[in-house]
């Protein structure tokens, strides 16, 4: 087991803080998506599953206390809250909602970062096999290989980003809204019929009867599925 580069969700209006948050953060190696408020950090929430949230509590649409009971409803990904605001008050109301942990601003970036290395290392975010094993077929995740049998496949990028979300999420349905929003990191002008496209390709080179699949089935008005037992390490 190795620990690939776990996804962190920074949500904060102000754009300053925001970036630069976001740029320490990737420096360290993780993946971050960003969000300007509470209704668009919770939509990315839903749509880019993260390891981690850091949230701010003051912001439009719907604020951070918002962000925090909607995590935690959906499960136990960790939260930081990370706030100008210092009263007990808000601490208590966050921590109640289900808040992880509570940063008053400004912080020492060397002991938020420590924070978050805690945070994920209790939560076990970001863990994951370095290969994924099925019968018949091997997905390679840090080196980005696909190999069936003895044969390495030739798939091209986003063929193969799409291969490596599904077969990381084998048995579960996955939507085409979040297909997109991992692959094409929710561009404009992505449609689900540029998925269908790219995933038609895909299945062309790794199902043995496209016609028939083994690995990459249709969960109709959904998304798709990956449907082979994975092998043990």
């Amino acid at each position: 087991m190795i620990r690939r580069s776990p996804r962190i969700l920074v949500a904060d209006d102000d754009a300053a803080i925001r970036r630069s948050l976001s740029s320490e953060l990737r420096a360290e190696g993780y993946e971050v998506t960003e969000a300007s408020n509470g209704r668009d950090a919770l939509s990315a929430f839903e749509r880019e599953e993260p390891d981690l949230v850091l949230t701010d509590l003051a912001m439009p649409v719907s604020d951070g206390f918002e962000v925090v009971a909607g995590v935690r409803k959906a499960g136990t990904t960790p939260v930081l809250v990370l706030s100008v605001r210092g009263a007990d008050s808000d601490k208590i109301r966050a921590l109640d909602l289900g808040a992880d942990d509570y940063v008053t601003k400004p912080f020492s970036l060397p002991e938020l970062l420590a924070r978050v290395r805690a945070h994920l290392r209790r939560s076990g975010g970001g863990a994951g096999p370095r290969v994924l094993r099925f019968d018949g077929l091997t997905v390679d995740l840090e080196r980005r290989r696909v190999v069936q049998g003895e044969r390495e496949l030739k798939l091209t990028p986003t063929e193969l980003s799409i291969l490596e979300l599904l077969a990381t999420n084998a048995g579960k349905p996955v939507t085409i809204a979040k297909i997109i929003g991992r692959v094409w990191r929710g561009a404009a002008g992505t449609t689900p019929d540029t998925v269908r496209v790219h995933v038609g390709s895909m299945r062309r080179k790794v199902e043995p009867d496209p016609s028939s699949p083994r690995y990459v089935v249709t969960e109709p008005w959904v998304g798709y599925r990956f449907v082979a037992e994975p092998i043990g390490e």
